[in-house]
């Protein structure tokens, strides 16, 4: 048995996010973020060093500020991704974006999961479920990525876009709920 809440949130388990080990990393990923905000204009695009010293692995991402992530440590990305301003990403589980992926402006991935039981909800019961995006992916403007979805080599999701299932290698979907089109 799973004795501490981010032992639980990381064996994708329901936890509670009200918990003092998990306000310290929410915390230390705030003060991450903001020195990656705040850097000098000739250095954005760049990777603030503690932001990049959180991430589980940083490749060589180009990132826009502003950027917003929950804990950081959950995050793995590749090499060539690029991520456009006001990018947010919820890792309460683990997020992995592929080699080559570009997300447009206020692009939103959320792996948390608020209990449907509203004492429960109210207790701050959630449940962490990872996203996983592959190669070569084109994420367009203002989309949402919903925990617990893969996104295959390749996809493109189109902007705005509230994908809430697997989306194909290959794929390109649309719309909210986002559905498959063809090219």
């Amino acid at each position: 048995m799973l004795n501490s809440e981010r032992a639980k949130m990381d064996a994708g388990e329901w936890y509670c996010c009200m918990d003092p080990e998990l306000d310290a990393l929410r915390m230390q990923a705030r003060r991450a973020v903001h020195a990656h905000n705040v850097m000098r204009p000739d250095e954005r695009g760049k990777m603030a060093a503690e932001l990049r010293a959180l991430f589980a692995n940083a490749g060589d991402a180009f990132i826009e500020a502003p950027f917003h992530c929950a804990y950081g440590v959950n995050i793995s990305l590749g090499m060539g991704v690029y991520l456009n301003a006001g990018c947010v990403i919820l890792d309460s589980a683990s997020v992995f974006i592929g080699n080559g992926t570009m997300l447009g402006p206020a692009v939103q991935i959320y792996c948390p999961e608020h209990h449907h039981d509203k004492a429960l909800r109210k207790a701050g019961l959630e449940i962490a479920r990872p996203v996983n995006i592959g190669q070569d992916v084109w994420i367009g403007g203002g989309a949402i990525i919903r925990g617990g979805v893969t996104i295959g080599d390749g996809a493109i999701v189109g902007a705005g876009a509230v994908v809430t299932r697997d989306v194909a290698s290959g794929a390109t979907v649309v719309g909210n709920p986002a559905r498959p089109i063809s090219r």
